[in-house]
């Protein structure tokens, strides 16, 4: 068994972040770029998470689709420092299509969008236009609207609150809930109203349609995820100097003495001054040392919530947006990742299904039943078309679950146990579990990290103050 000591000739302190997704990613980079050394271990042989490609024949995959939003500051800079910038660039100015196929012919395509005048008014022109809604939905639409943003999100009481009765109670009918509210909601919280803890629906309104006109405009990765959550995240940890181990299972975390922690894997102890725990909830329970949270039973009370996503290959183009959202079909969004997945010949759609409970475990021939005369009803081109390839990815605990009362169950960064840290999507971000969430998890481990190492953090206050 070979062992790693904790220091060096210089003094400088030492760390090792647990999991390799963007929350310890996201930790290992900020703790490096304040003189710290990092080792960083991933059980898995890449980086990213959830977030990540794999390749299937000519195509390379994402194992879902990820979009982030202009608000996003923490992963927009993630995104900055793997110099990724330009790979995942935002919309000029938010604008969704929603195609009803229900809706009379001429009134089936609306679009979700904003003008540069100040908040709320910039809305206010796809609301008063929104074909899938009556003229009174829309004004109760905007009532509603008006009354959320003026929710405290500190208030702990809107955690216990289920959404879906709050729309109801401001007057939102059941379809301005599913043409607009579960539109919106279940892709970024990954369920519907009735089952989403009003503090968190409130969170993502209020952040991303209510606090700057551009909050909202989307972006997502015109390459495959893997090259920046991956390839470009690991050239950035070893220009940092983090030392990273993928296929590296961690076994156990305990104190070692005199304020040190000692990392167990296979072969090999490291120790060091502090540990940055960065898995899943279930996985952190089964590491965190004895007194570490005063009630670490409630990592497991945090459920999950599943995505899955449909992916086609058509032999010819039958789509010309990026991407359109849909009403009145079992789709939710598709998505265009032809030119994303390097195919050179046909158009490769994604599906992404949110809070897909129903869904997750149904076999690949009765989705490819479901789901391929769905399209031609919404794509006209795909009628006639040639299917090349039909399969899906499921990600059965995609995200933690939005439901009332998870907000009391979610942990901050800091442990009882001292240089003992947590990160994750799951912890108490204040946001749903995100992209955005990983990265502001991780971001605020090294900043308590650090705090407590008495090392530099300048290189995070403006940062974290926005992801606080």
């Amino acid at each position: 068994m070979s062992e790693v000591e904790s220091g060096d000739d210089s003094g400088r302190a030492t760390a090792v972040v647990i999991g390799g997704g963007l929350a310890g990613t996201t930790a290992a980079l900020a703790l490096a770029d304040a003189g710290v050394r990092v080792t960083l271990l991933e059980s898995r042989p890449r980086l990213g998470g959830l977030a990540f490609s794999f390749q299937r024949g000519e195509l390379t995959v994402d194992n879902g689709q990820h979009v982030f939003l202009r608000c996003c500051t923490a992963y927009r800079w993630f995104l900055d420092r793997v110099d990724a910038t330009g790979l995942a660039p935002l919309q000029d100015r938010l604008d969704v299509p929603v195609l009803d196929l229900e809706a009379p012919p001429g009134r089936r395509l609306g679009r979700i969008g904003r003008t540069a005048l100040p908040v709320p008014l910039h809305l206010a022109r796809s609301l008063a236009t929104y074909p899938h809604l009556s003229l009174a939905e829309r004004a109760r639409v905007g009532r509603a609207a008006l009354a959320l943003k003026g929710l405290d999100l500190t208030d702990p009481a809107l955690d216990a609150q289920n959404f879906g009765d709050w729309l109801a109670a401001h007057g939102q009918s059941r379809r301005a809930v599913e043409a607009l509210w579960d539109l919106v909601g279940v892709a970024t919280l990954n369920a519907v109203a009735q089952d989403s803890s009003l503090g968190l629906a409130a969170m993502v309104f209020k952040t991303g349609l209510l606090s700057d006109p551009g909050a909202a405009d989307i972006g997502w990765a015109r390459v495959p995820l893997g090259e920046l959550h991956d390839t470009l995240a690991r050239k950035a940890l070893d220009s940092a100097g983090v030392r990273t181990e993928i296929r590296t299972r961690v076994t156990s975390v305990s104190p070692y003495g005199n304020g040190r922690w000692s990392v167990q894997v296979p072969g090999e102890r490291l120790e060091a001054d502090t540990v940055v725990l960065a898995v899943p909830q279930r996985e952190a329970h089964g590491l965190l040392p004895e007194g570490a949270l005063d009630a670490p039973e409630r990592l497991l009370d945090i459920g999950t919530a599943p995505i899955l996503n449909v992916h086609v290959v058509y032999d010819r183009t039958v789509m010309t947006a990026p991407f359109f959202a849909a009403l009145g079909s079992p789709v939710q969004w598709v998505f265009d990742r032809t030119e994303a997945s390097g195919l050179r010949e046909g158009q490769y759609l994604a599906l992404s299904q949110s809070a897909a409970q129903d869904e997750i475990d149904e076999p690949v021939a009765v989705l490819r039943e479901r789901y391929l005369p769905e399209l031609e009803r919404l794509l006209p081109g795909a009628r006639g078309a040639g299917v090349k390839d039909f399969f899906v990815t499921r990600e059965r605990t995609a995200t933690f679950a939005p439901a009332p009362g998870v907000g009391r169950l979610r942990p901050g960064a800091r442990t009882r146990a001292p240089g003992l840290y947590l990160a994750g999507a799951w912890t108490a971000t204040g946001w749903p579990a995100t992209m955005e969430s990983a990265v502001r998890s991780g971001v605020g481990a090294a900043d308590a990290a650090l705090s407590a190492l008495g090392r530099p953090r300048d290189h995070l206050l403006g940062l974290f103050e926005e992801a606080a």
